[in-house]
């Protein structure tokens, strides 16, 4: 029982980085109707901006913050030069525009801090949480950290008038429009926030994977796991997703023979594929229905 617990514990702290990763993935489905392949890369350069800020002496909380302003900022320059002009295009050039994304910030990234493993520090520490062997400290205040996050984001989307218009943009763009929103700067907003979003996954779990440039690909794999596995249309299920596959991830390397660490992302894959054969819409995303 007591590994158990350990591992649904360390599946629960896992899965809020997955959590986060899924609800920046399903934030800029909803506004553009695209996977973004890049978003684990924007928060692994996000990510290194705010190791290379504590090397030159500022505190990590101070780097932190500095480096959400600067990733929000950076999802809205990327939304607007490079997708707002393919709102348009076929799906491909968009899923090209993704890919010389990746390529570009991931080589970026090795170009300035180079492609050696570095370790990235924790804020909160690797010692026994509260004195019990089941859950560190980090992994503690990883699920402290997303917490807090998922009810900022809910009381934003539920309470303020620009949260309010994102949804609105997000939902009904044309009747958004008629009642004087600027869907296109909803948008951008959107890019921005998944962007920081991200951006805290990564550094939330870079003590965890250390530092460097290709430190997020099998997070994003999760993510887009957690993702198809709660609907692409729900924010609320891309959470739920995040924190289930951080649970089945856990239990599977441990209680499946033959699995271990080195088969747990394929099983990741295999759920992505299981649940789009199933339920395509996810377990609470919505049927979309077009008039045609």
């Amino acid at each position: 029982m007591e590994l158990f617990t350990n591992q649904v514990l360390a599946g629960i702290a896992t899965g809020a980085i997955y959590a986060c990763m899924a609800l920046a993935v399903v934030m800029i489905y909803q506004a553009i109707d695209h996977l973004n392949f890049a978003q684990g890369e924007m928060a692994m350069f996000s990510t290194f901006i705010s190791w290379q800020l504590m090397q030159w002496g500022l505190s990590y909380w101070v780097a932190f913050l500095i480096t959400l302003v600067l990733s929000f900022v950076a999802g809205i320059a990327i939304e607007r030069i490079l997708f707002k002009p393919l709102a348009k295009a076929p799906v491909l050039t968009n899923v090209a525009g993704f890919i010389a994304l990746f390529a570009i910030i991931n080589s970026s990234a090795g170009l300035i801090w180079d492609f050696t493993i570095k370790q990235y520090p924790t804020p909160f520490g690797s010692a026994p949480f509260l004195g019990s062997q089941l859950i560190s400290t980090h992994q503690a205040g990883m699920i402290g950290v997303t917490v807090l996050l998922l009810l900022g984001l809910y009381f934003f989307f539920q309470y303020t008038r620009i949260g309010l218009a994102m949804r609105a943009a997000a939902s009904v763009p044309e009747s958004a429009r008629l009642v004087g929103i600027n869907t296109s700067w909803m948008i951008a907003l959107g890019w921005g926030m998944a962007t920081a979003i991200g951006s805290i996954a990564g550094m939330l779990i870079a003590p965890v994977v250390f530092l460097e440039p290709n430190m997020m690909g099998g997070v994003l794999i999760y993510g887009f796991a957690a993702a198809v596995l709660g609907g692409l249309t729900s924010p609320f299920g891309a959470v739920v997703g995040g924190f289930l596959v951080g649970i089945f991830e856990n239990l599977a390397g441990t209680y499946i023979p033959g699995v271990g660490n080195e088969l747990k992302l394929p099983i990741a894959l295999a759920l992505i594929i299981s649940v789009l054969v199933v339920k395509p819409a996810g377990l609470f995303g919505r049927h979309i229905v077009k008039r045609v």
